[in-house]
């Protein structure tokens, strides 16, 4: 029963993330907002989100996931409710910064309350069903949202969800406990052998940080969490709506169904590619990581090339290619867990993560910049062309992530002396 509620409450968290993502055009109309603007939305929400990653874990530990996930689940509510009443740009991003901020305690949240009350040896799977159930919240926020936006108006929409956040703040209230009743502080039980752990989510600072980051194992976590999944996040949280409908000129219909794609075939594929990560420990890099952000530029460079408007089956080849990135990305975390000592996983972690959300700041505004470059930073000057040129600048950081990849797992090998140290150069004579 704690798990159910926590992990709802996380699809909601999700919903309330991605609630730009089918309005964006919506969103630009009201707020007569360029596409910097825009992206100035997503950006502070996602910013705030990984900045609130440090203190939220230092809460947790103090307190406990029952009152940290409560407070978020409320300020998750009053950010959707000022947006709802939203009447100037500058409102609706304090609006945004309220959402990101209470997001930034519901998975940690939740972690944690898996942590202390499962069995340690379920903890991976549980982790890993936590997220694939979470991402049920982009469906609702792809298709229920917009489809009650449409029959009725901003402030009702943005307003029953803030409804619905103001009634998960009071279900985990009043259901979620930190841990069970026989335990006098949060640990986690190894039920085969016995040993108890206290649990902590703390990211130290200083010298853990400096430490984590000096080994190559923990910079190949960062480029490739960096790598792998920003295109897809840039695209279902804001540019992928208005590409598919004023861009490419599909139907609100057929728009959502590509996003959704974009869902549901990310969650199929997480357990597949975690299953061969498992398998292949040493060829994670070169196996899964490189080759899923290949096809996502080889993709996107098709969808570009393609003369007029794409087709529809290779639209949704583009979702399916974009929805590699998330489970890819998972593979950055069995990279910090692999080569950080347990005291210094969290820190190692948060580095990593740190990684994909500075990937998807800079591909959301670089669009946004790009478009208004361009003349086409509203709905109404939206153009194909203009998308096309927006969406190439995510190549640059394909081609940076991808060549610290390739020199950070060579100097893990090394590290690891999988692979055989330089021989330095002979000098001159």
């Amino acid at each position: 029963m704690i798990w159910g509620v926590g992990v709802a409450a996380y699809v909601l968290a999700v919903t309330n993330r991605s609630s730009l993502s089918a309005v964006g055009v919506d969103a630009a109309e009201r707020f007569d907002a360029d596409a910097a603007t825009l992206s100035l939305f997503a950006v502070v929400q996602l910013a705030v989100y990984g900045g609130m990653q440090i203190p939220i874990g230092v809460l947790l530990d103090r307190y406990g996931a029952r009152p940290i996930m409560t407070i978020g689940m409320i300020l998750m509510a009053v950010g959707q409710l000022t947006m709802a009443l939203s009447p100037s740009v500058g409102v609706a991003i304090l609006a945004r910064m309220l959402l990101g901020a209470g997001d930034a305690a519901i998975f940690p949240g939740v972690l944690r309350l898996i942590a202390t009350w499962f069995p340690a040896q379920r903890g991976p799977l549980m982790v890993q069903f936590t997220g694939i159930v979470g991402q049920t919240g982009q469906l609702f926020a792809l298709i229920p949202l917009a489809a009650l936006l449409h029959a009725t108006t901003w402030t009702i929409t943005f307003g029953s969800v803030a409804g619905l956040g103001v009634l998960f703040a009071v279900l985990v209230a009043l259901l979620i406990r930190n841990h069970p009743p026989d335990r006098d502080e949060d640990v986690s039980v190894d039920t085969s052998t016995g040993a108890i752990r206290v649990v902590t989510s703390a990211v130290d600072t200083g010298v853990g940080i400096r430490a984590a980051w000096a080994h190559p194992g923990t910079r190949l976590a960062f480029w490739s969490h960096f790598t792998t999944p920003f295109a897809g996040t840039a695209f279902v949280l804001l540019w992928g709506m208005p590409f598919l409908t004023a861009g490419e000129g599909r139907t609100v219909a057929e728009a959502a169904t590509i996003m959704s794609t974009y869902v549901v075939v990310g969650m199929v594929l997480g357990p597949v590619m975690g299953e061969i990560s498992r398998r292949i420990p040493h060829m994670r890099s070169k196996a899964l990581v490189l080759p899923a952000v290949v096809v996502q530029a080889v993709a996107w460079v098709a969808v570009i090339a393609f003369p007029g408007p794409a087709p529809l089956w290779l639209l949704f080849a583009l979702a399916f290619a974009l929805a590699m990135g998330g489970p890819a990305s998972m593979i950055a975390f069995d990279h910090a867990r692999t080569h950080n000592p347990s005291h210094r996983l969290s820190t190692a972690t948060g580095v990593t993560n740190a990684g994909g959300f500075l990937a998807a700041l800079i591909a959301i505004l670089l669009i946004g910049f790009t478009l208004d470059l361009q003349g086409a930073g509203t709905p109404d000057t939206y153009t194909l062309d203009a998308f096309r040129i927006a969406f190439l600048t995510q190549m640059p950081l394909w081609l940076l992530g991808g060549a610290f990849i390739v020199i950070e797992r060579k100097r893990t090998r090394i590290r690891l002396g999988m692979d055989p140290p330089r021989r330095p150069r002979s000098p001159r004579t």
